[in-house]
């Protein structure tokens, strides 16, 4: 067992015999009192958030969490079929895991996923993918005076805003974790 002192953003503990991720602690030490850790917590399962109180050098269970990088082959129902590169073997998992990000997956592309035993409970996108532009209305020669965005569509079927310069047949650069236009890929 470890203690609260060997917390850190992303770890995996038990708490309440729930598996849950570290969010984001805090050490506090107010005025007479004794120090505590306020934990934010998200429950994997259940994806439901949660704060605790620890005392300071409380025991806290850490759970052994594996990473994988896994190929992303194709989506099969509200599955996606990945492929580990070494092994070959071909592994389903949710796609909910990806969250926002899942819209952006091309084929091919490397993800990585984090396993508790054989269960995948965790799975990241890569943080930026280029993706090309399929379709996207043209823009007016000379309306760039101001910021303004007009909505097209990526190969990946995903619709994005992009600015009015960008045209159809273009690669541009896209952040998986806000689904944002990032830039134009040369």
């Amino acid at each position: 067992m470890a203690s609260t002192s060997d917390l850190f953003k992303g770890a995996f503990i038990k708490y309440n015999n729930e598996l849950c991720q570290v969010l984001e602690y805090v050490h506090r030490t107010p005025g007479n009192l004794r120090a505590f850790y306020q934990v934010s917590l998200r429950n994997v399962k259940t994806g439901k958030q949660m704060e605790n109180r620890y005392r300071a050098g409380e025991a806290i269970e850490f759970i052994r969490v594996d990473f994988k990088e896994l190929q992303f082959l194709y989506k099969d129902g509200t599955s996606l079929v990945l492929m580990d590169q070494e092994s070959f073997d071909q592994i389903y998992v949710d796609g909910l895991l990806f969250g926002d990000a899942e819209k952006f997956l091309k084929e091919g592309m490397i993800v990585k996923v984090s396993f508790e035993g054989d269960n995948a409970i965790g799975a990241e996108a890569p943080m930026f993918v280029e993706l090309e532009i399929t379709y996207t209305e043209p823009g007016v020669k000379g309306d760039t005076a101001t910021n303004t965005l007009k909505p097209a569509t990526v190969e990946t079927g995903a619709e994005i805003m992009i600015p009015l310069f960008v045209n159809i047949g273009e690669k541009i650069k896209i952040d998986t974790r806000t689904g944002g236009y990032v830039e134009r890929v040369k």
